[in-house]
């Protein structure tokens, strides 16, 4: 399947992908395109949106897109609730200090975006193995 959204990737457009990819859709293929460009691509590509204004797999009702995404694939694994908060305070500016790993997590997205640019899917290939070793960091309760 194919999945939507803006360009220049930063915290929740970066992440998404990895949960995507990891326990929702192992072959997505990911687009990313100018705003004003995703409801062409949606009904041209069939692709699904996310991350986007008036997206399902977006900022609604307070949740990130990440953690849209794991409401809507009903995943219930402690860990990916735990990485979900996490995600969750590195994105929504106002909730930086949700969990001590929010800030951190931002940072260090911010340098991925600042150094790769428009580089989107490099910024993806590159802070997967991020995720993975966060993920597995949230599987040991503390």
């Amino acid at each position: 399947m194919k999945w939507v959204t803006r360009k220049r990737a930063n915290v929740d457009r970066v992440a998404c992908p990895w949960l995507i990819k990891r326990f929702v859709d192992p072959d997505a293929a990911f687009l990313f395109v100018e705003t004003d460009q995703i409801a062409s691509v949606v009904e041209r590509e069939g692709a699904i949106p996310y991350d986007t204004g008036g997206a399902e797999l977006g900022h609604v009702d307070g949740r990130c897109s990440f953690e849209s995404i794991v409401l809507k694939y009903n995943l219930t694994d402690p860990a990916l609730q735990r990485l979900a908060t996490i995600v969750h305070g590195a994105d929504v500016s106002e909730d930086i200090g949700i969990t001590p790993e929010s800030a951190g997590l931002s940072a260090i997205a911010q340098g991925f975006a600042q150094v790769h640019g428009d580089n989107d899917h490099e910024k993806i290939r590159l802070e997967t193995p991020m995720y993975d070793g966060l993920y597995a960091w949230c599987q040991n309760p503390r």
